[in-house]
């Protein structure tokens, strides 16, 4: 079997360039973070508050569920689900955090958050690993 070289140069400049490009953002997102910081309001009332946070469990769910059911069938594509999962589920837990009175709601928002980070660390150990099938 031949290897086509000219063909994986390619494919490994097109790499090359993404992950260039991916710095470069980086970087350009620096200074739009200090523009945030300096001109977004301390407070803003939010419309459709129940469905975004609402939104944010149903990924985590789809996300948990579509990684067991492609991980049980020895699927690849299980890491995938469980990079995608893990972040939602620390985005999840930032913005209960963030947002939550204090007292009781962030103690509350707190302790979400510790079973957030344990989901996602499950779910960096799955996208992490050499993709061992579960199947029998």
């Amino acid at each position: 079997m031949r290897t086509n070289r000219a063909g994986t140069h390619r494919a490994g400049m097109r790499t090359k360039w993404a992950l260039v490009l991916l710095g470069a953002t980086a970087v350009a997102l620096v200074p739009w973070m200090v523009l945030l910081v300096r001109t977004l309001p301390a407070s803003a009332e939010v419309r459709n508050w129940q469905v975004a946070w609402v939104g944010l469990d149903v990924l985590m769910a789809a996300g948990c569920a579509a990684t067991a059911a492609l991980g049980l069938r020895g699927s690849p594509h299980a890491r995938l689900t469980a990079s995608a999962t893990a972040s939602v589920a620390v985005l999840d837990a930032w913005f209960d955090i963030t947002t939550a009175q204090p007292g009781a709601p962030l103690v509350q928002a707190l302790a979400c958050a510790v079973a957030e980070a344990a989901l996602a660390c499950a779910c960096v150990f799955l996208a992490l690993s050499k993709g061992h099938a579960v199947r029998e």
